[in-house]
């Protein structure tokens, strides 16, 4: 929920995923999105997101690309996750949790083809 200044409202207790892995799957599902979209998406400021962006383009988990006033970001899918206790796991095995894809939000998921 965003407040009346456009601030998102803070999320109060625990929660499974981080803000670096959110603005990551939004970024992985939008590489055109702007900060202000990932920032209501992921219920945190822009300047986190902001902060986010510049950890995670620094430690090589993306790269952000200019294009005009915009930005277009890159995902590195083969880059390994940071806990030990992912040791091995890729960007890639998280995004394919945490990242839909289009047919699959809008319900229309297509079934490959069975008939041969």
């Amino acid at each position: 929920m965003v407040g009346v200044d456009g601030v998102p409202e803070p999320h109060t207790g625990w929660t499974f995923l981080t803000s670096h892995a959110r603005v990551l799957a939004s970024i992985a599902d939008n590489h055109n999105a702007r900060i202000r979209d990932i920032a209501v998406r992921c219920r945190i400021t822009e300047r986190a997101v902001q902060r986010i962006i510049s950890e995670l383009e620094r430690d090589g988990y993306l790269c952000r690309i200019r294009n005009g006033r915009s930005n277009r970001y890159s995902v590195d899918p083969g880059k390994v996750l940071r806990h030990p206790a992912e040791a091995g796991l890729t960007v890639a095995s998280l995004l394919s949790i945490l990242v839909r894809d289009e047919a699959e939000r809008q319900g229309t998921v297509v079934r490959p083809r069975t008939d041969s």
